[in-house]
């Protein structure tokens, strides 16, 4: 018999166990079947299938000016309409802005989350982050939604750290570098004022227990023909890139085993994470747990023309460890879809809809009417670019400085978010008696 440590969410408890076994042979799939039960996994984003689009999307990689209908049409995903959000606004009160200007615009069986909620049945919420480099703008903005679901629902967050990942993706990684983001990342995450109480933080090769047996109960049940079709692997690719994919699926079915249940599971991300939980998903009956759920985000542009924001082009990205001075010199250089000239400009207006310094201010500090006139004033002509990035500078530095206080308390906060209550700690002690 497997046994499975429950997470530890309290102070001063230790740790019970619990048999994975248990209750889960005779569970009862009325509750946990979503809806769309015909999807299959020969529909899934493969690496090339976006070929002869004009933009590319995969876990690793996003180039391109990202069409996110045909996106949605893709990944095979389903928009988030007005039912589901005049769900949301019965049980939370409100519409959060990022649902509002549908920065979160995508999403798999949320309906049938909040349809639990509503029944009693509290979900998990479970997201990540790969600690390839510093964080920037980009991640920070699934995570502030993410706190707000905590903090509004009062649910309980899984956050795994994929170092095995990033450590196997490249092949010129650096481990050592790779714990070292990892350590910055996590000061970053808790920064973002996620409760200690209910939030666990999931490093992988630090608490691989945890996870394995799951993962193992995953991997079992994939082939590799059909890991080829999801993530586009080839006979290059190295074997610990094909072996990852059961890793990251296992947070989403742990939760059932903490609370002896079981128990849905609500994954906000952004979307080009999707294709591991759609493989997770396939599974999951067959395992005997609810399908994880997901909302997905758009990615937030870099500082220069097209792509998402990110950390291996730094010139590109506003990290939360960057200075007021190269924040306001990096805002300064970003690409906008302005006119060459003022004239042209007050003559033909701007491209609001191209331009990375518009979306920043519309996703994080302006408010809908501050958006819409800011969007009228682009594209008519009378609004400059100088002007939109001054307004931006004044924004998200006071911002990034809260993150940085922020981020130098957390480091004496760390055993408050592992699952074991203790510091990382890297040493490796091995007896023989």
């Amino acid at each position: 018999m497997i046994i499975f440590k429950r997470l530890n969410f309290g102070y001063g408890k230790k740790d019970q166990e619990m048999s994975g076994e248990e209750e889960y042979n005779s569970l009862e799939k009325e509750e946990a079947v979503s809806k769309y039960k015909s999807e299959e996994l020969t529909n899934t984003l493969s690496t090339n299938s976006l070929t002869k689009e004009k933009f590319n999307v995969t876990p690793w990689e996003v180039e391109g000016d990202v069409d996110y209908t045909k996106l949605i049409e893709r990944f095979g995903t389903f928009s988030i309409n007005e039912s589901i959000i005049n769900m949301i606004k019965h049980i939370t009160g409100e519409i959060h802005p990022f649902i509002k200007n549908r920065f979160f615009f995508s999403h798999r069986d949320l309906d049938w989350v909040l349809g639990e909620y509503e029944k009693g049945n509290k979900f998990y919420l479970y997201t990540g982050r790969g600690p390839s480099g510093k964080v920037h703008l980009g991640h920070l903005l699934p995570w502030v939604f993410t706190k707000y679901l905590q903090d509004k629902f009062d649910v309980k967050l899984i956050f795994q750290i994929t170092d095995d990942e990033k450590f196997l993706f490249n092949e010129d990684s650096n481990f050592n570098l790779i714990q070292k983001f990892t350590f910055e990342n996590i000061l970053d995450i808790i920064a973002m004022g996620f409760d200690p109480k209910k939030t666990r933080i999931i490093v992988n090769t630090r608490d691989i227990k945890y996870l394995y047996p799951l993962s193992t109960e995953i991997a079992k049940r994939i082939t590799f023909s059909t890991a080829k079709a999801v993530f586009g692997f080839t006979n290059s690719t190295n074997i610990g890139m094909i072996g990852f994919p059961p890793i990251q699926g296992a947070p989403c079915f742990l939760p059932s085993l903490i609370e002896k249940r079981p128990t849905p599971v609500l994954i906000p991300a952004a979307i080009d994470q999707d294709p591991y939980w759609r493989m997770t998903r396939d599974l999951a009956e067959k395992l005997g747990y609810p399908k994880p759920a997901q909302i997905h985000s758009k990615f937030i542009p870099g500082l220069a023309s097209g792509g998402k924001m990110s950390s291996s082009k730094p010139d590109t990205a506003l990290f939360t460890v960057d200075d007021s001075e190269i924040i306001e010199k990096k805002v300064k250089n970003t690409y906008t879809g302005g006119q060459p000239t003022v004239a042209l400009q007050r003559k033909l207006g701007g491209n609001a809809n191209n331009c990375p310094v518009y979306w920043y201010l519309n996703y994080l500090f302006d408010n809908e009417k501050e958006s819409q006139e800011r969007y009228y004033a682009c594209t008519s002509g009378n609004l400059l670019c100088g002007e939109c990035k001054s307004d931006m500078i004044k924004k998200v530095k006071p911002f990034m400085a809260d993150i940085q206080f922020k981020r130098k308390k957390a480091q004496d906060m760390i055993s408050k978010f592992t699952i074991d209550g203790k510091e990382l700690d890297d040493k490796i002690n091995i007896k023989f008696e």
